[in-house]
């Protein structure tokens, strides 16, 4: 399972790395150490983290989470598959886009819960580069 940095997180979920700590020493996301010392979360649990954050209020004084070429890096929080196709959903800071694509892409990919990806926006669609 990939573990991230407090400083990663807090890239992932669009929020300042003293936010993400600050979330971290209140108990709201599990943290654990590496042999460093540093402070690392399960990919899992801050997949599920971020759906919370994303849930939460938003305003429209928010920074939006997002780059001039529509890139929205984040952490993937569903895989369903399908025989053929399947529906990836990623969580970007605020945002939470789904996308659907051939359950081929999404194995050669090898996205699942828990892992860095970023999804591109074009006109409708949605395409997924793994992180």
């Amino acid at each position: 399972m990939q573990s991230y940095t407090i400083g990663q997180a807090a890239r992932l979920l669009g929020v300042s790395p003293d936010t993400a700590r600050r979330w971290a020493d209140a108990g709201r996301v599990a943290t654990h150490r590496d042999e460093a010392g540093r402070r690392l979360i399960d990919g899992r649990d801050l997949a599920a983290f971020s759906v919370e954050v994303g849930q939460g209020p938003h305003t429209e004084d928010d920074d939006p989470y997002t780059s001039a070429r529509n890139a929205f890096p984040g952490i993937v929080t569903a895989v369903t598959l399908g025989d053929v196709s399947a529906q990836v959903e990623i969580q970007a800071g605020p945002h939470r886009l789904v996308s659907l694509l051939t359950r081929e892409a999404v194995e050669e990919l090898g996205l699942e819960v828990g892992m860095r990806a970023t999804a591109r926006v074009k006109s409708t669609s949605v395409h997924i580069d793994r992180g």
